[in-house]
């Protein structure tokens, strides 16, 4: 039987960064898993060589057990490695390779779990889910979500294996993502006043979302379990104009909310609309062509799980840590919670800030102890 750390360095192997296909991996681990007796379901993603699976055994029923990774990578795209980031090379204890942890280990662990339990009775299933595309915004595991629900798939529980260290996590912020597109009037720079500066449109609305961050902190909803303890407001990238002497006819930038469960969506963005509209209007005003759309282009809803629902419990009990934590960065398990209604919680090996990071690595010890804590798991199912 293969060991984790054996089935990591093929996963690591296959080059899955979001904007590649991921057919060779879930081609792989489908065949493996067929091979030791799994039922195995490849679901088609949305775009050509993506795909998302669900591999189970035991008997069927809705009183079974999710184990669920992504199986993408971020790029390593101007990032300078020490070694391979494609190759998983061993280091001491250190196991490094893009993906190793965030969160190959954990599926790794999984399928591992997967060689060892064929020959045992379960009375009640284990799943595998493996989804595509979630470091750019939980996107690949909607449509198999979507499938499961309209068959009626039912679970007593998802653990999510992103990197907690093996502590159990009730919660995370949910997230909306999108562009704010600001359109103005070209002129000559010589007389800017017969125009309108969409950059300057654009630095409204970047004033209005630092002042939105400002009322988020003192009246929005507060959890001193975040480490951030409030909803927070972010601009990730900016793109405008052509060359100095025209005054720019276009400015877009990217913005996130992180929302905390008691921060009203519709209401921060109701809020931005109206700024959007109070910013242009003195330029409608004066005759120029000026407008302010905010185009949401992702969103993925937190997670907010009772710390005493039965998955937690049981993840608890096998991990060995006692007490739910919540997390700051987000995950599919709010996506598992909301479309099948099932108790999902965030539990896997290694720490998240590792991850996205250069000579990201996850030690042996971390894989070790991830194993023994799906043993725990399938030896509640015996």
């Amino acid at each position: 039987m293969p060991s984790s750390g054996e089935i990591l360095a093929r996963l690591v192997g296959f080059n899955t960064v979001s904007r590649e296909p991921n057919e060779e991996l879930i081609r792989y681990v489908a065949g493996d898993l067929r091979n030791v007796g799994w039922g195995v379901r490849a679901l088609p993603g949305r775009h050509p060589g993506k795909f998302n699976m669900l591999a189970s055994i035991g008997p069927a029923g809705g009183d079974g057990i999710i184990l669920s990774g992504h199986s993408d990578v971020v790029p390593t795209d101007g990032q300078t490695w020490a070694t391979d980031p494609f190759t998983l090379t061993r280091r001491g204890a250190k196991l490094y390779g893009r993906g190793a942890v965030d969160m190959k280990g954990f599926i790794a662990c999984a399928l591992a779990l997967a060689t060892r339990i064929p020959g045992r009775t379960l009375k009640q299933p284990l799943h595998i889910a493996l989804s595509h595309d979630e470091e750019i915004g939980c996107v690949g595991v909607r449509t198999m979500l979507t499938t499961l629900a309209q068959e009626g798939f039912a679970a007593r529980g998802c653990i999510i294996g992103e990197p907690t260290g093996l502590r159990v996590a009730c919660g995370h912020k949910g997230k909306i993502s999108g562009c704010i597109c600001c359109r103005g009037q070209a002129a000559h720079s010589a007389n800017p006043a017969l125009g309108c500066n969409a950059i300057y449109l654009a630095a409204g609305m970047i004033g209005e979302l630092r002042d939105l961050q400002t009322w988020l902190r003192d009246h929005g909803a507060h959890d001193a379990a975040y480490a951030v303890p409030y909803s927070t407001v972010h601009v990730g990238t900016i793109k405008g104009g052509t060359v100095l002497n025209v005054v720019p006819e276009s400015c877009d930038f990217s913005f996130e909310l992180r929302l905390l469960p008691g921060d009203d969506p519709h209401f921060l963005l109701r809020r931005l609309e109206d700024a959007a509209m109070r910013i242009s209007a003195p330029e409608t005003v004066a005759g120029h062509h000026a407008s302010i759309e905010i185009n949401e282009q992702n969103r993925y809803p937190g997670l907010d799980t009772a710390p005493d629902a039965g998955v937690a419990a049981l993840a608890g009990m096998a991990s060995g840590h006692a007490g739910a934590i919540k997390i700051d960065f987000g995950s599919e398990a709010g996506l598992f919670s909301e479309q099948l209604r099932i108790d999902s919680i965030v539990c896997g090996p290694g720490m998240i800030d590792r991850a996205h990071k250069p000579d990201e690595f996850i030690t042996q010890d971390e894989l070790d102890h991830c194993d023994s804590f799906l043993d725990r798991i399938a030896a509640t199912l015996v």
